[in-house]
């Protein structure tokens, strides 16, 4: 009996010693892990910021073996961490402090929020490591599945891309020096400006050459107001930095209220990298555009469903960023006016041959040609029909804006409200 225990004892002894060699080897595994994905994180920070060496690298970021002799790890830990390692090393004894010691060193102070056990949904790490920006993985961006679950909303797009298409005049274009073109000579009033100025902006930060630059003070000086309705709307592209405050003291020069900022969210999933073109003293990259919107005269959405269709579009384009050194825009701002304004009369400022669109005029330097007349573009509205109209199944399908509050009647005009009605305003 006594034998038959001692034998027990010693497979029970056996048993223990077996599980913490198991626990033993998951936690060298782990290290081993852990030191190889420090080891590229620190290659990759010296390429990005263009270090000659991992020692350099040590030294700009002040982990020094200086530094570390007199920082211990567990004080680079936060408060919750550094207890648990407290715990952890009680139970371990020296070899568990080697081991924090070896994980959070270096850049780790930078990086210790990913080293835990999931960090797979680390995008910006993700980004710091690949090149692949966090934007790149939100799913249908684009305009052909982006309603694959909202049949209603499908058919309304495909609908009111049929009646633009149908009711568009033919596209004409302007070669013309618009610092010196006066706009008023055009003779025709617009509903929608849609302008694309080359910023000065877009020479550091996209690499732009052989282009005539213009400076916003320049911008300012063009005649805009005196070419628009008397109910209209601008959409004006500001870049990312200082163009976000000047336009709109254009807006404003111009005689419209802003009432809308579309955001261009620039993927690279095709090129995926860092940009080498970074802002002065800049610590993050670039990787949008804001296009401003601003309206004109009295146009509210709940009655005038002549004139305008809200709730249509979102105000963001997720789209791959073009090549270095071009200033192509999404094409999905197009779509995004059009479905929103029902005017037809359309103007787009500093246009290329690659934005010559069907209702639209184009006016630009970079233009290789004119068809532009007058007589015959003002023909297209002599009937005054200046609108692309609506449809029965278009009205129905369309989301409508709230009631105004107090108001009683429900029912009416395009807009889905009466007239006359109290009216707040909207977009």
């Amino acid at each position: 009996m006594a034998n038959h225990i001692e034998n027990s004892g010693a497979h029970a002894d056996t048993t223990v010693t077996e599980e913490d060699n198991c626990v033993n080897m998951d936690k060298v595994d782990l290290l081993k892990q852990r030191r190889e994905l420090s080891r590229k994180r620190k290659q990759c920070l010296v390429q990005t910021l263009g270090m000659q060496s991992v020692e350099k690298l040590k030294e700009a970021l002040g982990s020094g073996t200086e530094n570390t002799k007199s920082k211990s790890a567990l004080e680079l830990l936060r408060p919750s961490e550094r207890y648990k390692n407290k715990k952890s090393s009680d139970v371990d004894g020296n070899q568990h402090d080697e081991e924090t010691k070896l994980l959070y060193t270096d850049s780790s102070t930078f990086l210790k929020g990913t080293q835990s056990s999931n960090p797979h949904n680390d995008y910006c790490q993700h980004f710091v490591d690949t090149g692949q920006r966090p934007q790149n993985f939100i799913r249908d961006v684009g305009l052909a599945d982006r309603f694959e679950e909202y049949p209603k909303l499908k058919e309304l797009i495909r609908l009111k891309d049929e009646l633009i298409s149908q009711t568009a005049s033919p596209p004409m274009y302007l070669k013309s020096d618009l610092k010196t073109f006066n706009l008023k000579d055009m003779g025709c009033k617009f509903d929608v400006i849609l302008i694309e100025p080359p910023l000065e902006e877009y020479q550091r930060s996209l690499g732009v050459t052989n282009v005539d630059f213009l400076s916003w003070d320049q911008i300012m000086e063009l005649d805009i107001g005196e070419v628009a309705a008397p109910r209209s709307f601008i959409f004006l592209w500001c870049g990312s930095s200082d163009g976000l405050d000047l336009g709109r003291v254009c807006l404003r020069r111009w005689g419209f209220r802003r009432c809308e900022d579309i955001c261009w969210i620039k993927t690279n999933a095709d090129a995926p990298g860092h940009s080498k073109n970074l802002e002065q003293k800049a610590v993050f990259q670039r990787t949008k555009e804001h296009c401003l919107m601003g309206i004109k005269g009295t146009v509210r959405r709940s009655t005038d469903g002549d004139f305008i269709h809200a709730n249509v579009d979102i105000d963001l384009i997720i789209t791959e960023e073009p090549e270095y050194g071009s200033l192509e825009k999404p094409s999905e701002i197009f779509n995004i006016i059009e479905h929103f304004c029902l005017g037809k009369r359309r103007l787009h400022l500093f246009g290329r041959d690659s934005t010559i669109r069907p209702g639209w005029l184009t006016v630009g330097p970079a233009l290789t040609n004119s068809n532009y007349n007058a007589e015959t573009y003002a023909s297209y509205f002599n009937s005054n029909c200046t609108t692309t109209g609506c449809t029965e199944r278009i009205e129905a399908l369309r989301p409508k804006s709230p009631p105004p509050k107090g108001s009683k009647g429900t029912g009416g005009g395009r807009g889905g409200f009466t007239r006359g009605v109290a009216r707040g305003r909207g977009r």
